[in-house]
């Protein structure tokens, strides 16, 4: 059995681009973990930075918890993520304390730019968790650096609408329910996109980006991964090994 831990920038970003693989890896029997370097306490117009933190974070919390997972929350700042020292330390200590064997993060390219910092932190906290010497908090370093992947930007696009093709997708049939019921648990985004992003429907908003990517793998609803293969990253496919039958890879 293996350990995976999902790591986005904010709370409902895992839930929109990874549910429907953790929640099968989690049907598998594997350990699943779920982690935001934010609570995106700036996602409301209604309640202020404190109260929006703490509904947001038992909103993940409750949405983790649907597929047997454990949340935590790095606590940094809502549109002030940035790949500095200690920033990387906070995403340091979340891959520690997961014990992570795979590590999924977020987009390099994507359309918010916590999303793209989070994904260059996590990229580098991977290897500095098996670093004996780079300390971070309780939990003590890896054996060795997590297999890392990638999940979809937003939309599938770049900043400037080019796509994004995924290495392989993962058939998320069997998890699509979980993801739905997940992306449920966020109540308070609802009004939030409705706003923020003029997107009247998340949840129908989610199924179609779904559907989308299920189209290029040849099956109803896909989610879309990239492995991070370069020195001295893993390079075995560890992650499509997990997924077994839900392995997609007619990527088009």
């Amino acid at each position: 059995m293996a350990t995976i831990l999902a790591v986005h920038a904010h709370p409902d970003d895992i839930e929109h681009l990874a549910a429907g693989t953790l929640a099968i890896l989690a049907g598998q029997g594997h350990t699943v973990r779920l982690a935001t370097l934010t609570a995106g306490e700036c996602g409301s117009a209604s309640t202020d930075l404190a109260e929006t933190a703490r509904i947001r974070k038992a909103e993940a919390a409750a949405a983790a918890a649907l597929i047997g997972a454990e949340y935590r929350c790095a606590d940094l700042p809502d549109l002030g993520v940035f790949n500095d020292d200690p920033s990387r330390r906070a995403a340091t200590e979340l891959i520690r304390w997961a014990r992570a064997d795979v590590v999924l993060a977020a987009s390099p390219a994507d359309y918010h730019p916590d999303h793209e910092a989070a994904s260059e932190l996590v990229r580098d906290a991977c290897f500095a968790s098996s670093v004996p010497n780079y300390r971070t908090g309780a939990s003590e370093p890896l054996a060795s650096i997590p297999h890392l992947y990638f999940m979809d930007p937003i939309g599938g696009r770049d900043r400037e609408g080019r796509r994004i093709v995924a290495d392989f997708g993962c058939d998320i049939a069997q998890g699509f329910e979980a993801k739905r019921r997940m992306l449920s648990a966020h109540v308070s985004q609802a009004e939030w996109v409705a706003r923020q992003h003029g997107i009247d429907d998340h949840l129908g908003s989610m199924e179609a980006w779904s559907r989308r990517r299920g189209r290029d793998f040849g099956c109803e609803t896909a989610e879309g991964f990239r492995q991070y293969r370069h020195e001295p990253y893993p390079r075995t496919p560890r992650l499509q090994d997990l997924l077994g039958a839900a392995l997609a890879t007619a990527a088009s």
